[in-house]
């Protein structure tokens, strides 16, 4: 009979949809994974060269965040 699905055939197209979906559950998870490994990377980069930034005695600076920890801004110098 043309036109009519067998019975094998159908369950071979559920365990091939049962496989991507599986498949694509599991490269959502490692991509999840991923993009928070790359947030956590980009943090601590920015931490580091927040720090690298700061100026030391002498240098300019609109505000105390902007000098070397233990310095003060004053004058718009670090001091």
């Amino acid at each position: 009979m043309r036109g009519q699905l067998s019975a094998e055939m159908l369950i071979l197209i559920v365990v091939v949809l049962a496989i991507v979906a599986i498949a694509a559950t599991q490269l959502l998870g490692s991509a999840k994974e991923t993009g928070k490994n790359i947030a956590d990377q980009t943090d601590r980069i920015n931490n580091l060269t927040s720090e690298a930034m700061k100026g030391s005695e002498g240098d300019f600076c609109l505000e105390e965040k902007d000098c070397v920890d233990g310095l003060g801004c004053t004058g718009h110098r670090c001091e």
